[in-house]
This record gives C-alpha cells, structure tokens and sequence, in this order.
C-alpha cells in the first residue's frame, strides 16, 4: 500500500519536534553551566538516546532492528553526518560568537535544502517558498540582534555554523528518503548508534567522570537545586530521543524544504523558553521579529 503523506500530521510533528528541542537548549544550558564539557554532553546525549532507543525496540519490537550490509554506510552517513556532526559544529561556532548568531548561520540549512532539490535533483521551487525562506532568515537575524556583534564575526565560528547547516540540510534530505524504507523509530536508534560510536572515538566515554552527574545544580527556579544526573536523562530522553523521532516521523508527510522551513521556528521557541524560564528579556526587536520566523 502506497504511504500517504497528511502534511497537517507533518506540521504539528515539527512544531512539536521544535519546541521539544527549544526547552532542550535551556535545560543543556543549565547543565553547560554546572561544568560539564559541550563534546562530553553531546556524547552523553548521543550515547543515551542510542542506548534507550535500542533497548525499547529490543523489548517491543527486536525484529525492527534488524538491518542489512547495504544499509550500513546510509545509516552511518546519516547519523554522524545529521546527528553528530550538526551537534559538535553548532558548539564550535557557539564557542566562538554569540549564541544567537551562530543559530541564523545554522538555521539557513533550509536554503541549502531547496538549491539541492533545484540544482541537483531538478524539482520546482515555487517563489513563495524562497520568499519564505526570505522572511524567515530576516526574522531570525532580527531576533538574533546580529548587529550588535556583527563587526566581531569570527571567521571559524562562521564556518562551523555553516558547515553545521550543511549537515542539518544533510540530515533533512537524507531523513526523507530513508523513511521510505525504515520507520522513524528504528532510523532515528540507528541513527544515534552511528552517532555514538563517533563519539566513542572523538570523546570516549571511558574517560568521563561519572561522579560529576551526582552534583546538583540549580535550575533558576527559586533555591530548587537538582543531580545534574536528571537533567541530562532529561537531554537525552526529551531532547533527542523524542524530538529527532517526531521531526523524521515529519517527514514522511511533509517535503525535507517545508520540514526545514518550519523547523525554523525553533530560536523563537528557545527565546521564549529563555524568557519565562531563565528570565533573559526579549526586545522588542526580538518580540517584532517572532512572527515572521
């Protein structure tokens, strides 16, 4: 039976997928904060939801996880190209220039999503589409308020972002074919399979000190301090693996373009969160810009 695509399910998939990721940004700036390294949480983050993702499908469904020798490299590409990699360059572009400005950078993936589509696989891009990809982009670089620090751009920062939108066009792009064949559940533990074992190797786990997770931590709400350990099982459940599922479930609904586009509605989320949670005050540039992001 030929599968049918509701873009309404697509849609509300992303936005979900977006907001699950905006309150992640919040909650892994709390734990940024409380010492531990960007490379070390995000092989925690990978690691976790490989392993969680694995054993839910092993009690439920073992048969899903099977997988042939042709489907290896795919599924290694996707998932330390669209996973790994897009993580691990977005904390090098952040370590090197505001937060805000490394996401506009990163969040023109949508961009390199429609060239692709127009130049390499030859499909129509219809003008309003780029003219949203316009508006978008133009909201983000309001909310981002990148002319307060646009004269101190740095030039590997820039690069990392870029190359990270690449990555996350990659993830996109990738997603919508390989849900063709596997469902999102199993393509997203396969996906953080690859994308441990890359961290295994670029930040073994055997050299964290598991100690630290005991430390607690304050989460700006009153004096509420809590183990860093519960904040990063939140990381890895709500923040990758439920996320990255709903945003590949998306796909098999909406086109990788519509997906990237909607899916930029995440910095305005993350401002909002910031704003009620850690009371970090919007402009009202940033409150103007919202609606067209």
């Amino acid at each position: 039976m030929p599968r049918v695509a509701r873009p309404p399910i697509g849609y509300a998939l992303t936005l979900a997928a977006a907001a699950f990721f905006a309150v992640n940004g919040t909650v892994s700036t709390l734990a940024l904060q409380a010492g531990i390294a960007p490379t070390r949480l995000t092989a925690l983050r990978c690691t976790g939801a490989a392993l969680g993702l694995l054993l839910v499908l092993a009690v439920i469904a073992p048969g899903r996880l099977r997988i042939t020798w042709r489907e290896v490299p795919s599924l290694a590409v996707f998932g330390v190209v669209g996973v790994a990699l897009t993580q691990f360059l977005y904390y090098v572009a952040i370590g090197r220039m505001p937060v805000g400005i490394a996401l506009v950078f990163e969040m023109t993936a949508p961009v390199f999503i429609a060239l692709y589509v127009w130049l390499v696989r030859r499909e129509e891009v219809r003008s309003r589409l780029w003219l949203a990809l316009l508006l978008s982009l133009s909201g983000l670089v309001l909310v981002a308020e990148v002319w307060q620090d646009g004269g101190s751009l740095d030039l590997v920062g820039v690069l990392a972002a870029l190359v990270a939108a690449v990555c996350l066009a990659t993830y996109y792009l990738m997603g919508e074919r390989a849900t063709v064949t596997r469902d999102p559940v199993t393509l997203t533990c396969w996906s953080f399979v690859a994308a441990a074992a890359f961290w295994a190797v670029a930040a073994p786990w055997w050299q964290f000190d598991t100690g630290q997770l005991g430390e607690r931590v304050p989460i700006s709400v009153g004096s509420v301090e809590l183990p860093l350990w519960l904040l990063v099982a939140w990381i890895v459940v709500l923040g990758a693996m439920v996320p990255f599922w709903l945003s590949i479930a998306a796909l098999r609904h909406l086109p990788p373009t519509t997906a990237g586009l909607v899916a930029t509605i995440e910095p305005v989320f993350a401002s909002v969160v910031a704003w009620l949670w850690l009371e970090q005050v919007l402009s009202a540039w940033q409150v103007a810009a919202a609606p067209s992001s």
